[in-house]
């Protein structure tokens, strides 16, 4: 809808880790923030074929949670995989 879109517009204008920190800290709760820290490390770590209780162990992150990121990052709409392939 439009307003995913004008945030996303919105986050493409940002240029730097320092500028999408402050952007993301004013935006979300610390909460949300760590929350969302936490998937992005086991999207890694599911990438690099590690097993779910080590990742829940690592992160603190729920098995049904890290099986959701999982299942996002095998069949949802690539977005995870596109990244993923940009930072190697």
């Amino acid at each position: 809808d439009k307003d995913k879109k004008d945030l996303f517009k919105a986050i493409l204008k940002l240029k730097t880790p320092s500028e999408s920190a402050k952007f993301f800290r004013d935006l979300m709760t610390m909460e949300e923030l760590i929350e969302i820290g936490k998937r992005w490390q086991a999207v890694k770590m599911i990438d690099k074929g590690k097993p779910y209780r080590e990742i829940a162990k690592k992160t603190g992150l729920s098995t049904a949670t890290i099986t959701r990121v999982a299942h996002w990052l095998n069949y949802g709409e690539g977005g995870y995989k596109l990244v993923l392939k940009r930072i190697k």
